[in-house]
């Protein structure tokens, strides 16, 4: 029997798919690379219709609110996206956020009532189970407690052990899948190109994090431009666990390889532990897929710091925007400007300072820009408005392109002088003088 035949009774257009929606429902939508496409084009054509809908999409790759739009739908969002994040500046998407993940609630405010939940879904194997495929974020919880279950077919899903699985029973209408937008991540030519001119500050960040990851650690590593490149220069170390919210570029070859075989893991042992991927290779996804090495859980699972605590020696790999001179962190907004989310950074940076043996690493390019418009990543202060991500108690390494500065067990004095000592040339010098000015240094 096809999947087709499998679902034959459930199986209908997008456009069909969505009317089930009425004015005033609550709609959950699959989070980030989860996010169904054809069956958000579809809704959003019936925006005419609808009146009230709530729309709950965390990490959402769909723009429910444009530029110059009047829209129905009040969309709420715990991440500033590329898709949405000018709407959440402009007060038109509603920005909850949040660090506080357990396994056992949804976060206060999001995904608590669902009338209708729209999730991407693989083909059901022989045992009517389909797979949320690289990305299972909250789908599995949502799934449960959800009114209505409405399914888009990507026939390309991986498949992973873990909570990767949804019953064909549990899901009330299905859709095929349209072709999907290129990923985010995936870079224009143009950013190609400067991306070459960044590979060696990639190079020099990756070498000297590789120095603070030791054989038996247990690693988390984040997304982003730099810290999302650093498992690829961890292929000399032994014995490696991976307990991560997100699979990165690199992390799959180290399982395949036998570099990250969890040997060592307090929590599941063996197993590479995340609740998705971020944008891979058909390569990387071909190692995961099938893989008894991976397991993908629930986003409030694998980002409960109740549990990760119990991870001994838990290394936590983050991006920053910007760090300040005494070790503050935020990775989410440049003063009052929204750019991201807090996502899991906050929790694992904080767990890994109560593991047994644990570390926290922040990974930053010392500077954006070139020349006349260079701007320096770490500053004296954070702008005013800018939130903090990761306390500076919370912060044990800060890298960047210039060397590696120790903060743990530091006071002020001596976290501003091992700053000054890792930003960019162009301005230590303005760095020093504004350090005497507000520390006394």
């Amino acid at each position: 029997m096809t999947w087709r035949e499998a679902v034959a009774g459930k199986l209908m257009s997008a456009d069909e798919a969505v009317s089930v929606v009425v004015s005033g429902q609550r709609v959950s939508v699959a989070a980030s690379n989860g996010t169904p496409f054809a069956l958000c084009k579809a809704l959003y054509r019936r925006r005419s219709e609808l009146v009230g809908v709530r729309i709950d999409h965390p990490g959402g790759l769909f723009a429910w609110v444009r530029p110059g739009e009047p829209s129905p739908f009040l969309v709420h969002d715990a991440f500033g996206t590329a898709a949405n994040r000018e709407m959440v500046n402009q007060g038109r998407v509603e920005y909850l956020p949040t660090a506080r993940w357990r396994c056992d609630e949804f976060p206060a405010g999001l995904l608590e009532e669902t009338d209708v939940f729209l999730v991407s879904v693989s083909p059901p194997d022989d045992e009517g189970l389909c797979s949320f495929g690289a990305g299972v974020w909250f789908s599995p919880r949502v799934a449960a407690r959800a009114t209505i279950v409405v399914g888009e077919i990507h026939e390309e899903f991986i498949r992973t052990g873990g909570d990767n699985h949804l019953a064909l029973s549990r899901i009330d209408r299905l859709c095929e899948a349209v072709p999907r937008p290129t990923p985010l991540a995936a870079r224009s030519g143009r950013a190609q190109r400067r991306g070459h001119g960044e590979k060696a500050v990639v190079d020099a960040i990756g070498a000297l994090v590789a120095e603070l990851v030791h054989d038996r650690d247990t690693l988390q590593i984040g997304t982003g431009t730099i810290a999302s490149r650093m498992a690829e220069y961890l292929g000399d170390k032994h014995d490696l666990g991976i307990q991560t919210e997100l699979i990165t570029h690199g992390m799959a070859t180290l399982v395949r390889d036998g570099v990250a075989n969890g040997r060592y893991k307090t929590l599941h042992e063996g197993k590479a532990v995340a609740c998705a991927c971020e944008p891979l290779s058909e390569e990387e996804l071909a190692i995961i897929d099938g893989n008894p090495a991976f397991e993908f859980y629930d986003f409030g699972y694998t980002d409960d710091l109740r549990m990760l605590v119990q991870q001994d020696r838990l290394v936590a790999i983050n991006n920053a925007l910007l760090v300040d001179l005494t070790g503050q962190v935020t990775a989410e907004t440049i003063g009052p400007r929204v750019w991201s989310g807090p996502g899991g950074q906050t929790a694992f940076m904080t767990a890994a300072q109560y593991s047994r043996g644990g570390r926290s690493i922040v990974v930053v390019p010392s500077a954006r820009g070139a020349d006349q418009r260079r701007v320096s990543r770490i500053v004296a202060t954070l702008p005013e408005g800018t939130v903090v991500t990761v306390p500076r108690t919370f912060v044990d390494y800060v890298v960047t392109e210039h060397g590696t500065a120790t903060l743990r067990g530091k006071s002020v004095r001596e976290r501003v002088r091992e700053l000054v000592a890792v930003a960019h040339p162009d301005f230590r010098a303005s760095l020093r003088e504004q350090a005497r000015s507000l520390y006394g240094v």
